[in-house]
């Protein structure tokens, strides 16, 4: 299916502030980008780079006032998640080395204290795909979704805690379940077709059966029409923006999704 996807951000600022922006969609095996637009106002120039877990970053001095920015690309994207009930889980020794550094600990998943309740959730399960599938569904049934978002990330040991999260919550959780289960596991930001309330939306993924696969423990269905921005260990690598300087928040922040006819 093809999706138009746009963020519009308008932000104010007190003095010159250097950004950092993860607002472009990249092509890649799961998703081509045919259309891309990106817009600056005031007009400045943007450098672009590849950070270490190859997401497409943009570079930016803004001035002092205000500063309004535009995203919009089409996408081809799958109109439905590849499951794959029985995909084994991969022996350490034999992972690829890129995944590796999706075993370890990160500061919001603290995966080397949640290994009792990993086991608890899955102790049942086939090891794999079937784990993972059981400990998003846990996520689902025990936890409160929220969809008002909340500025500050926490650990997926203060959701636990907490009994309720946003998006990128939910994923820590799973997160650091998988890892303790010595499962590779990343968070993915972007967007998703029909989310309601409309705005940018974070989900995980897993390794196993020697590819990765989505898990969404916010919804109680895995659909597609999903447009990826990044991937990282957990929300601190992949913020949609990274400011420098006295703490600013945006003014306005719109986000939409609408299907499109093919080019």
């Amino acid at each position: 299916m093809w999706v138009r996807v746009s963020c519009k951000l308008e932000m104010a600022f007190e003095v010159p502030s250097p950004m950092i922006l993860l607002l472009r969609p990249r092509s890649d095996s799961r998703q081509w980008v045919s259309r891309d637009h990106y817009g600056v106002w005031p007009a400045l120039p943007i450098y672009e780079f590849t950070d270490i877990f190859g997401n497409q970053c943009q570079r930016l001095l803004s001035p002092a006032g205000s500063l309004q920015l535009e995203v919009s690309s089409d996408v081809h994207v799958a109109p439905a998640i590849e499951r794959r009930p029985g995909a084994a889980f991969v022996e350490v020794q034999d992972l690829p080395d890129e995944t590796l550094t999706y075993l370890a600990p990160s500061r919001y998943c603290e995966s080397d204290r949640l290994g009792g309740l990993a086991a608890r959730i899955s102790g049942h399960c086939r090891p794999g795909y079937e784990q993972v599938q059981a400990i998003s569904e846990w996520i689902h049934r025990k936890l409160e979704y929220r969809t008002k978002s909340d500025p500050v990330p926490i650990s997926a040991e203060e959701v636990l805690e907490r009994g309720h999260g946003v998006c990128r919550d939910f994923a820590h959780v799973g997160i650091a379940l998988c890892r303790s289960l010595s499962i590779p596991a990343r968070i993915t930001v972007g967007y998703l077709h029909r989310l309601e309330p409309m705005d940018l939306h974070a989900w995980f993924e897993a390794f196993v059966g020697g590819k990765w696969y989505v898990f969404d423990p916010t919804r109680s269905t895995l659909g597609g029409g999903r447009v990826c921005l990044g991937h990282g260990r957990d929300a601190a690598d992949v913020p949609v923006f990274t400011q420098f300087g006295p703490p600013v928040l945006p003014t306005r922040m719109d986000v939409t999704v609408d299907a499109i006819p093919g080019p």
